[in-house]
């Protein structure tokens, strides 16, 4: 079931003119700004949950920029606008504000001003910065407060004027909510809500609020489709000592959830509003957005840290780790398959970016248990490859050849686990460098995936262990070397992370026995080719002495690496020692589920190899 919702009663405290007819989206934006006498509006990509990836009700930004990745901030200006975005994206970026009068803020470069202090370099006194306070966090509104207030300027948050300027925006939708047996994930709704009241109890909290959508389905075991290949519902949660609320589409809601109170989605506000006066209310500043923490405050004192729910959902139980491992392998055994395909096809019938990952979708969903993709496939041949997050189109995808290399990063939302594996694949002849470089990202992989380490260390102590191997060379990648993966929900999930700079409100958390983050070094040289590889790796226990914890990794994803990138030049006998060790395992857990042709063609594929260069 599909409901098409109205939010013109969830927008009362906003203010509201009558739409008007379609015209150019940035110029019309603009019109909008100087009849509200706002100077400078942002437009960020996120949803009234901080969610990463938004459905088209929320795809404001890039409406009215062009810009279509997942990550990014529109700063518009009666006088100039700019959009902020990551290292995943400069290229795309790039290509698609060509011609659009906006400029590109490439975030984290020396030479490139942080959004805070491009606002604090722009606003002027008694100007107006406007923002829907439902879009950003209330830690960053308190940083906007703090610029508007140093230069007497004001800040409107009570203004959607994503709204006003968008006449054909998508309606805000809600499709059916799954009621997920305790089988699949090894806890009760019941037993999580109790482990957060112990916290609640031990912090002296009346109450906790909770926005973000993946802790939603994550502690009621609930699952849905509201975004796309994200199992997740619109939601928002209420935890007092003796009640549950959460706040949904009842329509979406087939079945009863004992111990709940289930109120309507719009309801939410009112509800923050009516807690008992003087309430202890715990909630991630990080997370909840500003107007929700303005409504909190007129209540009671507001107890900001990081959502308990995060924490709990990032470490996986027995169940959710062995079901987890059932995912990967059928997603093993669909890459390893797409990857027989596509070295027996490519050059001799036409294939393109998008119907080979139609293909490798295809191979997933052979499996009953896969019921959807858990991001949009990137199939990237040779240069769309050095955009990290290409995405192809049917009209523009481009045609892959018996040369070079195919970037493929994909997976699957399984009912036992969510995936996330990139190969790069050889397709024709190298150059020595393509070889090197290929060969790098391959060691970078294998040595973090294959290291020891002491309990306390988070993924900033071991980002080096990946990102070394390029910066002997003087190469970088403009990411993270990892993100972690929640199960059956989000492709990417905090706190847990390899990364070498914090950036914004990211957490990096302590690598705890349970957590699973990815491994995905790579090489991104524009307009010539992009190389990355990623497995899962989880966390787990190893030996303890007298120096403490040790900790390691066990890989979960099981899938060929191209040895016919592998220059052996470039690696130590321990690094052929891991990548044989590696492709020992994938045969074993992989060679079972493939016919004769494919298995003595994967044998080859993961065959012993020593250190001679051929």
């Amino acid at each position: 079931m599909l409901s098409h919702i109205s939010v013109a009663v969830f927008r009362s405290h906003f203010t509201t003119v009558k739409k008007t007819e379609k015209e150019v989206p940035m110029e019309k934006l603009l019109e909008i700004m100087r009849e509200k006498e706002i100077d400078w509006y942002l437009v960020p990509t996120s949803d009234f949950h901080d969610s990463e990836y938004v459905s088209p009700y929320f795809q404001g930004r890039s409406h009215f920029s062009g810009f279509t990745g997942s990550a990014g901030i529109l700063v518009a200006g009666l006088t100039e606008s700019v959009l902020f975005t990551d290292g995943r994206y400069f290229i795309q970026a790039e290509q698609e504000l060509e011609g659009s009068g906006i400029t590109l803020m490439r975030m984290g470069q020396t030479d490139v001003p942080t959004l805070g202090e491009y606002l604090e370099q722009k606003v002027q006194v008694g100007q107006k910065l406007g923002v829907d306070g439902r879009l950003i966090s209330y830690r960053f509104g308190q940083e906007l407060e703090r610029i508007v207030k140093a230069v007497s300027a004001e800040l409107v948050w009570q203004e959607d004027l994503t709204e006003l300027a968008w006449p054909e925006r998508p309606a805000l939708e809600f499709h059916d909510t799954k009621d997920i047996p305790e089988s699949y994930f090894g806890e009760s709704r019941a037993s999580k809500i109790s482990r957060v009241r112990k916290i609640m109890r031990e912090e002296n909290a009346d109450a906790f609020i909770l926005t973000t959508l993946d802790d939603i389905a994550w502690l009621f075991n609930l699952r849905g489709n509201d975004i796309a290949n994200n199992p997740v519902i619109l939601a928002y949660a209420i935890l007092t000592r003796e009640d549950a609320f959460l706040f949904m589409h009842r329509e979406a809601l087939k079945q009863e959830l004992p111990g709940i109170i289930v109120k309507d989605y719009f309801e939410f506000y009112d509800c923050v509003s009516m807690l008992p006066k003087g309430s202890n209310i715990m909630l991630d500043a990080s997370r909840v957005n500003y107007a929700v923490v303005q409504r909190a405050l007129e209540c009671g004192h507001v107890m900001d840290g990081m959502n308990p729910t995060t924490k709990m959902k990032a470490v996986k139980n027995e169940t959710e780790i062995q079901n987890t491992k059932k995912a990967h392998i059928a997603d093993g055994v669909a890459v390893t398959k797409f990857m027989y395909w596509l070295k027996h096809n490519v050059g001799k019938t036409e294939i393109t970016e998008v119907t080979a990952a139609d293909y490798l979708e295809q191979l997933r969903r052979a499996f009953p248990d896969c019921f959807d993709l858990s991001f949009p496939t990137i199939c990237a041949y040779n240069a769309n490859g050095a955009m990290m997050h290409y995405s192809a189109s049917a009209e523009h995808a481009a045609v892959l050849k018996p040369e070079g290399f195919l970037l493929v990063d994909s997976g699957g939302q399984y009912l036992q686990g969510t995936t996330d594996i990139t190969r790069t694949f050889v397709l024709g002849d190298l150059t020595d460098e393509m070889r090197m470089h290929f060969t790098m990202v391959a060691k970078a992989m294998l040595r973090l995936q294959n290291t020891k380490f002491l309990y306390g260390c988070t993924g900033l102590n071991l980002d080096i262990l990946a990102r070394g191997v390029m910066w002997e060379k003087n190469l970088d990648y403009q990411c993270g070397t990892g993100h972690g993966v929640g199960h059956v929900l989000n492709v990417h999930e905090n706190p847990n992370s390899f990364r070498w700079l914090l950036r914004g409100d990211w957490e990096d958390g302590v690598l705890e026995a349970g957590m699973i983050t990815t491994d995905e070094p790579g090489i991104y040289l524009e307009g010539a080719y992009g190389i990355r590889l990623e497995n899962e790796l989880l966390c787990v226990k190893g030996i303890k002495n007298e120096y403490g914890q040790f900790m390691e990794f066990e890989p979960l994803t099981f899938a060929p690496i191209d040895l016919d990138g592998i220059d052996t030049r470039y690696l130590e006998p321990g690094d052929i020692a891991y990548l044989n060790q590696y492709h020992q395992t994938v045969y074993e857990q992989i060679s079972p589920y493939l016919n004769e042709a494919e298995r003595e063609w994967l044998k080859d594929c993961t065959r012993k190899i020593d250190k001679i260069h051929t």
